[in-house]
């Protein structure tokens, strides 16, 4: 369980391309501080297996699966990733639940900047459009954020200063794929509506 608060803005340093898998190796002194082998860590948002570590460096293995789903395929040696450990209990929730179980990938397609803040305009996958409410809460590469404005094929959000500094999307340009993951309550509460839900809230 996460909050989509990222912790530390850490680097990718190696990739290994497995035959049905890929294995990295990332920087991030901060999250690996008491790391145990078996930890969670999020990396853009994505909820990845400690294996090894040491350093500051941890080494995670991303199935087929994870590699389809998101876009930490995109990855390479040099890439800037967000990191952030699991939520411990009791500690306050500053951002909003997230399980690191990407549901989809979209693609920044604007950034507007203003004075104090930039309005980021992100595409939106169909299959995921009916989840994302203006002023609900949506995680882009790991990141818990407040949806501005929805539209069937796209939503916006703001960022200010501190989240454009200390996070990958301070640095995303047009084109670039995000990961995103919607809000589990909504899904949950479609699931319960029963078995025709998706066709009764379209």
């Amino acid at each position: 369980m996460f909050t989509g608060i990222v912790e530390e803005l850490g680097e990718v340093v190696a990739v290994e391309q497995l035959p049905d898998a890929s294995r990295f190796r990332l920087r991030g002194p901060l999250v690996t501080e008491g790391a145990k082998h078996g930890d969670s860590i999020a990396v853009n948002g994505v909820c990845l297996t400690v294996v090894e570590h040491g350093d500051g460096e941890f080494t995670a293995d991303v199935m087929a699966e994870t590699l389809k789903r998101s876009s930490l395929g995109a990855l390479e040696t040099g890439s800037r990733v967000n990191l952030e450990r699991p939520m411990a209990v009791g500690d306050r929730l500053g951002g909003h639940i997230v399980q690191g179980h990407v549901d989809g990938t979209g693609t920044l397609l604007e950034r507007t900047p203003s004075e104090h803040w930039e309005l980021v305009k992100v595409g939106l996958p169909a299959h995921l459009s009916r989840y994302v409410v203006e002023k609900g809460s949506i995680t882009v590469d790991g990141v818990s954020l407040t949806v501005v404005d929805a539209a069937a094929d796209f939503f916006t959000i703001s960022l200010i200063p501190t989240t454009l500094a200390l996070t990958t999307l301070g640095i995303k340009q047009p084109g670039d794929p995000v990961n995103l993951e919607v809000d589990v309550i909504a899904k949950y509460v479609e699931r319960l509506l029963g078995p025709n839900a998706q066709e009764n809230v379209k």
